[in-house]
C-alpha cells in the first residue's frame, strides 16, 4: 500500500511546503540566535531536516506492515520505542557526519554541532511522534472507509436478495391461479385453454427476461400488464372491464418491474371473482413536479366477505418500494364506499 501523502498530490506539495518552512525557521534560528554562518546554516538545515523528512515518509510502511497489528498496548509502546531509537539514531548520525565530512575545518561549528544534540534529538522525538500520529490516523480513515465500503456491498447484496424474495413470492402466486383456470378450461373450452397457454408463455417470457433488471418504462410494464389481462379475461369473460388513461409523456418514466401486475391482480380478486356483474377497473397515470403518479381503483363489493391471504401482493409492493427508493410514503390504499383506490407516488428523480 502506497504511503497516504505519496497517493495524493495535493499532500505532497503540502508535505514539501511544510518542510520547507521548517527550513527556514531552522536556518534563521541556528543563524541569527547561535551566529553559525550563514552558508553552514543553510547546509545544517537542508541535511537535518531532509533526511527526517525522507525518514518520516518510511516510517508509514514500518507502522502498516509491522505495528499494525501488535497485540497489545505493552508490545506496541515497546516496539515504538525500538523503532524510534533506531530512526532517530541514524538520523542524527548520518546528518552528524554528513556535515562534518562537508564542513571539515569549521571548529566553532563542530563544537556548536556537539552542543547542539540533546534538543536535536528532542526535535527527532517531536518529529517522530508527529509523524506516527498522522499515520495512525489515516490507517483509522482507511479502515473506516473499508468497513463503509463492505457494508455498502452486504446492505446491496441483502437489498437484492430480498427484492427477489418479494417477487418470487407474486409470480407463483399468479402462476397457481392460471393453471388452475387452464385446468378448468381444458374440459369446458380447449380452445381458450389453448389460448391461455400462449398468453400465459408470453407474460412467463416477459416476467424471466427481466427478473435482473430493477426498473423497466411504463410503456413496457403496460404491454406486459395486457397479456395478464388476456389471461384474466379469458377466466373472467365481460365481468372483467379494464380502462387506461396514460399519458404519452408517462410511457418513458421508469417503475419497478412486475409491480403493476400484483395491483391490478388485487383488484380483480376482490371486485371480480364474486361479481356476476361487470366490474369496472381502471388505472390511471399523472405526474407533478416531483413524482408520477399511478393509480388503480376498481369497484368491489364492501359486504363480501375477505378471502384468506389478502394483502400480501399490497405488502410486498410497499416493501419493495421501501427498498428500491428508501421511502415508506409511496404507496397508498383507500377504500371509499363502493371503490376501493391504490394509489403509487413515485419520484422522478
Amino acid at each position: 500500500m502506497l504511503n497516504p501523502i505519496s497517493k495524493n498530490r495535493n499532500y505532497i506539495l503540502a508535505y514539501i511546503a511544510i518542510w520547507i518552512t521548517i527550513f527556514l525557521i531552522h536556518t534563521f534560528i541556528i543563524n541569527f540566535f547561535y551566529g553559525v554562518d550563514s552558508v553552514i546554516s543553510i547546509a545544517d538545515s537542508a541535511v537535518f531536516n531532509t533526511l527526517f523528512a525522507l525518514v518520516g515518509l518510511n516510517l508509514w510502511y514500518v507502522i502498516r506492515f509491522n505495528l499494525k497489528e501488535t497485540p497489545n498496548i505493552f508490545d506496541l509502546v515497546f516496539n515504538h520505542l525500538i523503532v524510534a531509537v533506531l530512526a532517530i539514531a541514524a538520523w542524527i548520525t548520518i546528518s552528524y557526519f554528513l556535515l562534518i565530512y562537508i564542513f571539515p575545518d569549521a571548529t566553532s561549528y563542530r563544537e556548536f554541532l556537539n552542543e547542539s544534540l540533546p534538543w536535536r534529538i528532542i526535535t527527532g522525538i517531536f518529529y517522530y511522534l508527529l509523524f506516527i500520529m498522522f499515520y495512525y490516523v489515516m490507517l483509522f480513515y482507511e479502515d473506516l472507509q473499508e468497513k463503509v465500503k463492505v457494508e455498502a456491498q452486504l446492505q446491496t447484496l441483502v437489498n437484492e436478495a430480498e427484492l427477489s424474495a418479494l417477487k418470487s413470492q407474486i409470480n407463483p402466486h399468479f402462476l397457481f391461479n392460471s393453471l388452475n383456470s387452464i385446468s378448468s378450461l381444458t374440459i369446458t373450452n380447449p380452445d381458450k385453454a389453448q389460448d391461455m397457454v400462449i398468453k400465459l408463455s408470453d407474460f412467463l417470457r416477459y416476467t424471466l427476461s427481466h427478473d435482473k433488471d430493477e426498473k423497466a418504462s411504463l410503456k413496457e410494464e403496460f404491454s406486459n400488464l395486457q397479456r395478464y389481462l388476456d389471461i384474466e379475461k379469458i377466466r373472467f369473460g365481460h365481468r372483467l372491464n379494464f380502462s387506461t388513461k396514460i399519458p404519452n409523456e408517462c410511457n418513458d418514466f421508469e417503475i419497478p418491474n412486475m409491480i403493476l401486475q400484483p395491483l391490478i391482480e388485487n383488484a380483480i380478486k376482490h371486485g371480480v371473482y364474486d361479481s356476476t356483474e361487470e366490474v369496472l377497473v381502471e388505472l390511471t397515470c399523472t405526474q407533478d413536479d416531483d413524482h408520477v403518479i399511478i393509480e388503480i381503483r376498481n369497484e368491489y363489493d364492501p359486504d363480501t366477505k375477505k378471502k384468506k391471504g389478502e394483502g400480501i401482493g399490497l405488502k410486498n409492493i410497499k416493501k419493495r418500494l421501501q427498498i428500491i427508493y428508501k421511502r415508506q410514503d409511496l404507496f397508498e390504499v383507500s377504500a371509499e364506499k363502493l371503490m376501493f383506490r391504490a394509489t403509487l407516488k413515485l419520484p422522478k428523480r
